[in-house]
Parts: C-alpha cells; structure tokens; sequence
C-alpha cells in the first residue's frame, strides 16, 4: 500500500509542475526513473517490499501490449507506401545492421558470449522508444520529415525485432550445453514458427474484424465516447489472449492487429490516440518507476567496466553508424544523419525483451544480458533526456534556414504519423509570443 501511496504521490507531483518542466532537462522519464531508485531496495526500500520481478514482468507485458497495438494502429499504412524511404532504409538496412554491429561489439568485450547470445543481446537493444526523447518529436520546428521517421521507425521496431528475438532465444538455448531445458532442433524451430503463424493469423483476424466492427457501431451511434478509447484497450488484451491460447505469440499478436485496426478503421484511430496519451501514458510512467525500483536499483550496483562499455558503444557508436550506413546517398546533411543516429532512444521493449530472456532456463548469461540492457537503459534516459529539448531547439533553427528543396524539408503532412504525447512533453514554437 506504501508503494502504490508513493506513486499516486509522485505523478500528482510531477502534474502540478509538468507545465514548468515543459522543455527543461528535467524530463517525465529522469523525474520517475530517479524517483523509483530512491524507493528501490538502493534507497529507502519502499516499492522493493511490495514487487517482485514477476510483477515488474507482468506490469511490462501489459504495457507492451498496449503500446505495439497502439504504435501499429497510427501508422498510416498507405501514406507510408507513399513516403517510405527514410524509415523503410532505418528498418530494413539500419536494424539488421544494428543487430550485427551490436553482435560484434557483445562478442568482443564479453568472451563468455556465445554467438547466439551476443546475437540476442543485440537484438534485445535494437528496438527504440521515442517516447524517451518527446521533445524531439514534438518541436514543431524540427523538420515534419525528421520527426516523423523517427516517430515510424520506433513504432515499427519493437514488434519487427521481437520475432528475432524469440528464434535468438531458441539458438541461445539450442547452444547452451548446461541447458535444462529439452528438444530438439526441429521441436524449437516447430515452436518459433508456431508463435510467428499463429501471432500473426491471430492478430490480423482479431485486428481486421474487431476495427470493423467498431467502425460499423460507431457509424450507427451505438457507442459512447468512452467505451470507443475502451474497447481499444479490449481489443489489444483479446488480441494477446487469443493468440497465447492458439500457441502463437501475444505481442506480435498485438503488434499486427494494430496494423490491421488502423487499416480497416481508419477513423476509430483517434480513440487510439486518446488512449496512448492518457491511459498508455500511465502504464508507461508506473512501469519506468517499477522497474527502476525493483530491478535497476540491485543491477546497477553490479554494473563491471564491460557492461558500462557495451551501453555506452551501442548508444554512441553501434545506432550512429548503423544509421549513418543506411542513410547514405540520401542527401541529408551530416546534422540530420547524426540527430537521426543519436535519437534512438532504449526503453520499454528493451527492459520487457530483456525480462523475457531471463525467464528463459536455457539461456545462458541472461543475468549479464539483463544487467547490459538495464545499463543501457538507465543511461539512455538520462543522456537522450537531457539533450533532447536542446538540440531539437537547435537543430530545429538550423533546419529551418535550408532550402525548400532540402531533403529534411519535404513536405509529408502532419497526418504521415500523430506525434507520441506520452511522456506529456510538448515544446511549442518559438515564435509563439505567449
């Protein structure tokens, strides 16, 4: 009761101030990650009595849950296929090679690696939250094009990589000769092509006819306001429930019934919204706080040299050159391609993959692999918090000046994909005279 006290406290703290942090280095993500250490077992050891890695496990699968279908439903699948070159080459050509950069990097400083697990390592801190950097997203001077790739590419990535991830944790374990657990090659390929099929089938049919069915009863006037945001959220804990009871997998599940619900109801998306920006927001805030608490805290204080190295490569070196790679012959000014490098943040997916691995009892060194993610994590709230609103501020002066025929500043339209309010970040135009 302590814990939940505790929290209440801290978001009624963090709103009545939240307007004048607005833009500062004091972002929603450093404010409740530091407050949830000094409640951990580092400090004065509030929420550490009452949770448990089960419950910091469930909290983040539900939130999970709720963010891949909500990022899938406000991708604009067809204005995508219109403008789809900066975030198709971040997805096809910078992913991959951020997993295999990453590889290299686990295998070079952690000789107990094997390939597979320093392969799923990778994949573990591949995915980003742009969520953790609001502020780039939302300055309105920051060029439309630049935001919102970053805006697609990290909607898109979680549930892109956690396929990956989930055929790396079948090779780690498949690799791993103290392994406990049994099978054979072809029972653990059976096993990963079941959770693939069956995530996907189940999320496209479960997607496609619960947004038409929405649509239909909306159209007709039988819903509220209210149960139109609610049955989204129904809508996503069936989606995961239904694949989970099928043997596929409920977050990629998840991930393409929102893809499918934003494509046959186009128009229930911004319930969608409504959703992300209040309820998301919540989820998102108390799993940060968590999980900062009850995992982060006791991990940190194990962080060796190697560990501190690895999150410090893959923010700094690993996604900038990826991203750089990818991005070449694109005519982006070298600003724009390391502005797009550096704002990657790691966030939700990251801890949530990373807690999934250690309940695996086949993967060897998940303990360090947990240890590596949460690093990079806690660093990445902290760094990409606080330069954010400086160097959108910034960047976003710059950019302005180009010319129209620039590539940062073709034209895509605000609709090209809603700007993330989680986080409740906002940083207006500065020719705003208010």
């Amino acid at each position: 009761m302590t814990a939940i006290l505790l929290i209440a406290a801290l978001i009624v703290v963090f709103g009545l101030v939240s307007g004048r942090l607005r833009g500062s280095p004091v972002t929603a993500p450093i404010f409740f990650v530091a407050a949830g250490l000094a409640m951990g077992a580092t400090g004065i050891g509030a929420i550490d009595e009452a949770a448990d890695h089960e419950a910091i496990r469930v909290l983040a699968e539900a939130t999970l849950v709720l963010v891949l279908f909500t990022d899938a439903a406000r991708i604009n699948l067809a204005v995508l296929r219109r403008e789809y070159s900066l975030p198709l080459r971040l997805l096809g050509i910078g992913l991959p090679l951020m997993i295999l950069l990453g590889t290299g990097a686990a295998m070079l400083l952690f000789d107990e690696f094997s390939l597979w697990q320093a392969a799923l390592l990778a994949a573990v801190l591949a995915p980003t939250d742009a969520a953790l950097g609001a502020a780039v997203v939302s300055d309105e001077e920051v060029p439309v094009r630049i935001r919102q790739t970053l805006n697609v590419e990290s909607g898109l990535n979680d549930g892109i990589v956690l396929p990956v991830v989930l055929v790396l944790v079948a090779l780690a374990g498949l690799s791993n000769e103290d392994a406990t657990t049994s099978g054979t090659t072809t029972d653990w390929a059976q096993f990963a092509a079941a959770q693939v099929g069956w995530g996907v089938l189940a999320g496209i049919v479960i997607g496609a006819s619960g947004g038409w069915m929405l649509q239909r009863a909306s159209a007709a006037g039988w819903v509220t306001s209210t149960y139109q945001r609610l049955a989204v959220v129904g809508l996503a804990a069936a989606t995961y429930a239904g694949a989970e009871s099928l043997g596929g997998n409920g977050f990629i599940a998840a991930f393409m019934a929102g893809l499918a619900f934003g494509t046959v109801a186009r128009r229930e998306c911004r319930h969608v919204d409504d959703f992300a920006s209040r309820e998301g927001e919540l989820l998102t805030i108390i799993t940060f706080t968590v999980f900062a608490a009850v995992v982060a805290g006791d991990q940190l204080a194990d962080v060796e040299w190697r560990a501190f190295a690895l999150a410090t490569a893959s923010l700094l070196l690993v996604r900038p050159l990826a991203v750089a790679i990818a991005l070449a012959g694109t005519g982006l000014r070298l600003e724009s391609v390391l502005f797009l490098g550096w704002f990657g943040p790691r966030g939700l997916a990251s801890i949530l993959f990373a807690l999934l691995v250690v309940e695996q009892a086949g993967v060897a060194n998940s303990a360090t692999i947990l240890l590596i993610a949460t690093t990079t994590v806690m660093l990445s709230v902290l760094a990409h918090g606080l330069s954010a609103a400086p160097w959108a501020r910034a960047f976003g002066a710059r950019a302005s000046k180009l010319d129209a025929a620039a590539p940062e500043q073709k034209d895509m339209g605000e609709h090209y994909l809603p700007s993330r309010h989680r986080w409740s970040i906002h940083v207006p135009p500065r020719n705003n005279q208010h």
